[in-house]
């Protein structure tokens, strides 16, 4: 089951130490870098928010990827200002996001290079879990320690986790809604992780609170951030005439209707005996990457697919529910 945390702004567990210093000061400042996320919820009523947290002075925000952000998020920082965010890239293996808000002059963490917590070390778990914080409110915090180093193992529902790479088992309950693309740090306010969205280990069963190593996640965010890992569409890539590139009907693709500027491309139907139907995709799919191009409308899906010639596969990344998984369509 997922833990519960008391209803209060700071939740404080016991602590892995008596020796320990005063934690206040690292949280203070914590909380003025970690963010909340507001987006689209999912299917079933889950929830439209989650975390993230700073790490630029011009409002780079680095959040988990997940369906909250099938529209494009709004970020309230620390002293209450909200902001429309702009999705800058992601990393589906990572299932992290990177947003930028329209700032500047912002509290930021700085992400290093080397982890600088180890085993049995305390570290706090700040973070909008179940909503508490709305406008002004502070993030909620969580004080615990490091349990273990080691890699995941996991699954989510009947799916196994895309991110297969170190991470930092928590001896405290970072899993909650909310929680997800929180910061985790160190007794003087470090970055050292990022909480991860909600897991059960694979072997066990059990709920799983886990970050990322910050040191994990330096690479891709500066990659995405200054531009070396791109997914846009470039506008001035050669179309191929219609009869030779792939459409959404050579594929057996029927989307929702495309009604808005930018709707989201969510399948509606599967085409018996396609390329869709033989690559199992379902309805209410939300196609992501397209042969690693990112999707962020129906417009931008039907542009890729008029740049890749109809005798070749695709690969696509989709988001099912909670998992982010890949797809190989081909034909016969």
């Amino acid at each position: 089951m997922m833990g519960v945390a008391l209803m209060v702004h700071v939740v404080w567990g016991i602590p892995c130490s008596s020796a320990e210093p005063s934690l206040d000061r690292a949280a203070q400042q914590a909380q003025q870098r970690v963010v909340k996320v507001y987006g689209a919820g999912g299917i079933a009523g889950l929830e439209a928010y989650q975390s993230g947290f700073l790490v630029s002075p011009e409002g780079h925000v680095v959040t988990a990827w997940s369906y909250v952000l099938d529209v494009e998020p709004t970020v309230v920082i620390d002293d209450g200002r909200r902001f429309d965010a702009k999705i800058v890239g992601f990393e589906p293996s990572l299932e992290l996001a990177v947003l930028k808000i329209d700032a500047s002059g912002l509290p930021f963490f700085r992400i290093e290079q080397q982890s600088t917590v180890d085993w049995g070390d305390a570290v706090l778990a700040v973070s909008n879990l179940f909503g508490i914080a709305a406008g002004r409110e502070s993030a909620s915090v969580m004080q615990g320690c490091v349990a273990a180093k080691t890699t995941l193992d996991a699954r989510r529902g009947t799916f196994k986790t895309p991110y297969r790479g170190p991470v930092l088992i928590l001896d405290l309950i970072a899993n909650n809604p909310g929680a997800a693309g929180g910061a985790l740090v160190d007794v003087d306010g470090n970055l050292v992780g990022m909480l991860g969205k909600e897991l059960r280990d694979a072997t066990t069963g059990v709920w799983i609170n886990y970050a990322l190593p910050a040191s994990a996640l330096r690479k891709t965010i500066g990659d995405i951030i200054a531009g070396r890992l791109t997914q846009s569409v470039d506008d001035g890539e050669p179309k191929l005439p219609r009869d030779q590139a792939h459409s959404l009907a050579s594929l057996g693709l029927v989307m929702v209707p495309d009604v808005l500027e930018s709707t989201p491309a969510y399948v509606d139907e599967v085409v018996p005996d396609s390329w869709a139907a033989r690559g199992a995709l379902r309805p209410d799919d939300l196609v992501l990457l397209v042969n690693g191009r990112r999707i962020d409308s129906q417009r931008s899906l039907r542009e890729v697919l008029r740049t890749i010639d109809r005798r070749d596969g695709v690969a696509l990344t989709i988001q099912r529910d909670s998992e982010i998984l890949p797809i190989q369509l081909r034909g016969n």
